[in-house]
């Protein structure tokens, strides 16, 4: 163990130093986080072990996008030994888990190979941002969680939906509904409903969302100029392969990259491209970005593509309703969530202002937390911290 008190001292000092606002609805949070620090600790007892170990129950914190689920989660991973606790993004987690699978390809059961081997190396596996919208997830992290708990794992997981919405209409859902029961049996349940967005706290901005207008366009010109950049030179055009695949880039320059959105966020592009974007470059700039969302209309979606917003039949093509640019949008969120994760700036320019990006359609719910994050992302705050966190990577 890490020689500190546990989450709620973390906390209370991080306000002492003006790093977070004092907020009462991140007290009952708190709490539930000391005793799961506690927890870990009496497990630690030798003597009392196995007293205890059947009554810990992990935690499930869920509420709208800035209500500081995040760091509060952080506060018990900062608390913890890294040696007994994972805290990954889910994505990252769901990655390494088909990575492990195609390992152990040929074996029986090889999620309660994955699951021994989890609660063998750590007592605590702490997941930000769980959300389950494919079909092929869902079916392996149903059984797998339920692995997890008969392996006595404590797990902590961020959401921004309760775990009786989790996968909602989507595909076969009904063999998902186990992996909620035992969510619910297994993790306490806690909704921050503060009213209070910490993303739009007082921050010092910073620049970094432009409009596809002849001003904006030239201020944005002379940030790329700052990063040595280009978007409109055709002897900077590359491609850049990413999981063997090849994506077209507008410049690039050391670990700064231009892409236009049409080659980024369209195509056949998935979360795991964006991850490793994500860790290799610490600057990326997206141009081009159009208006998403609008009126929707009806169309088909065939079994087995990605799933979980709207409608679903048990089997077969199932009629959704879909806006214009949903498949964009849906990249685009991922995409601002891992450079959100793994602390890239981003720079983005955009044919309508933020507010305007995405009013309507199937994604509004998701698209929340990209527009509360893309404001935090434009601040001297979370650039400074992007510095801070690549000069030690």
């Amino acid at each position: 163990m890490l020689d500190v008190s546990g989450p709620r001292a973390l906390y209370e000092q991080a306000i002492k130093n003006g790093e977070v606002q004092l907020d009462a609805a991140q007290d009952a949070a708190i709490t539930a986080l000391d005793a799961l620090y506690a927890c870990v600790q009496r497990r630690n007892d030798s003597v009392i072990y196995e007293a205890v170990i059947h009554e810990d129950r992990g935690l499930y914190l869920w509420g709208k996008v800035g209500r500081g689920k995040t760091y509060l989660m952080d506060t018990l991973a900062a608390a913890l030994d890294p040696e007994i606790c994972l805290r990954q993004h889910f994505h990252h987690f769901m990655k390494d888990v088909h990575t492990r699978l195609t390992q152990l390809s040929g074996m029986a059961d090889p999620l309660q190979e994955i699951a021994r081997e989890l609660s063998e190396q750590y007592q605590v596996l702490c997941f930000d941002e769980f959300f389950v919208s494919d079909i092929g997830d869902a079916m392996l992290l149903g059984r797998l969680l339920m692995y997890l708990f008969d392996d006595h794992m404590l797990v902590v997981a961020t959401s921004n939906c309760e775990p009786s919405e989790l996968y909602k209409d989507g595909l076969q859902r009904d063999n998902f509904l186990p992996a909620i029961k035992a969510i619910e049996a297994h993790m306490q349940v806690l909704h921050l409903s503060g009213d209070k967005d910490h993303r739009e706290r007082a921050l010092h901005k910073v620049q970094n969302y432009f409009l596809q207008d002849t001003a904006s366009q030239a201020l944005l010109n002379t940030r790329l100029d700052e990063l040595q950049l280009k978007q409109n030179d055709p002897a900077g055009f590359g491609l850049l392969n990413v999981l063997d695949r090849e994506i077209p880039y507008l410049h690039r320059h050391e670990d700064r990259i231009v892409f236009d959105f049409n080659d980024l966020c369209l195509g056949p592009r998935s979360h795991f491209d964006y991850i490793e974007l994500a860790e290799n470059f610490h600057t990326l700039v997206l141009v081009n970005v159009p208006v998403l969302g609008g009126e929707m209309h009806e169309g088909i979606k065939a079994r087995g593509t990605e799933d979980g917003s709207v409608g679903s039949g048990s089997t077969g093509e199932r009629h959704v309703l879909l806006a214009p640019m949903d498949d964009g949008a849906r990249r685009l969120i991922a995409l601002v969530d891992e450079l959100y994760d793994q602390r890239v700036i981003l720079y983005l320019s955009c044919a309508v202002p933020l507010t305007e990006l995405y009013t309507q359609g199937s994604l509004s719910f998701q698209f929340e937390r990209t527009r509360s994050r893309l404001i935090e992302m434009g601040s001297q705050q979370y650039m400074a911290r992007c510095s801070s966190f690549h000069a030690v990577k």
